[in-house]
């Protein structure tokens, strides 16, 4: 596993890094090819770099951010996780949230932008849990075992490394970054709180 080679937390994306990044394709629900750059082309975008498509903690949170108030600060949420494509229509259902979601299996997205951490680590001891973190580490694993393998068996091995961390990125509109952070652990997630502010959408 990798660890401490990746990209500072929170380090400001070079021209060059946001536009390799732009350039990578990305599978969408119907497992059609998109550009990474054609999302945020338009308009501002929160893109949230899941673990895999089993987790959802996180996500559960930013499905309280009001419909409204994205369209007043004229932004969209969207979601990339490292799983098969085929698993997208599942998550949705699961979590319930209704923005976009995309797959990036080879991870190669992950990678141009600095998301090059595996690990299975917590949130360090004497530090602060996020607030999107209800659940304790083993009620997590069974609701993520249920809701995939025991659930749907056919979803087994296709759900992305479950090492493979994620981040938290503010995009466009154009190839223009404004926010990133990196996770350094399983549970980093930026605040969902935080991460409005920044993108300037009113919460809660």
């Amino acid at each position: 596993m990798s660890d401490a080679k990746s990209e500072p937390s929170t380090s400001v994306l070079e021209a060059k890094t946001l536009q390799d990044a732009a350039n990578v394709e990305i599978w969408d629900i119907n497992g059609k090819k998109v550009r990474f750059g054609s999302i945020f082309e338009q308009q501002k975008t929160v893109v949230v770099f899941i673990r895999h498509f089993f987790c959802g903690q996180f996500v559960s949170q930013l499905t309280t951010v009001k419909k409204d108030a994205l369209e007043a600060a004229s932004t969209k949420i969207v979601l990339v996780g490292c799983g098969d494509w085929k698993l997208i229509e599942n998550y949705k259902s699961e979590t319930e949230f209704e923005g976009e979601i995309f797959a990036n299996p080879d991870r190669k997205l992950y990678r141009a932008l600095g998301m090059t951490i595996e690990n299975l680590d917590g949130t360090p001891a004497g530090t602060q849990k996020r607030s999107y973190l209800k659940d304790g580490l083993f009620k997590v694993t069974v609701k993520s075992i249920w809701h995939g393998p025991l659930k749907k068996p056919q979803l087994i091995g296709k759900q992305g490394s479950l090492t493979q961390l994620g981040g938290d990125f503010v995009f466009g509109p154009g190839e223009t970054c404004s926010y990133s952070s990196r996770m350094q652990h399983t549970e980093d997630h930026v605040e969902v709180s935080e991460l409005m502010k920044v993108a300037g959408v009113a919460y809660p």
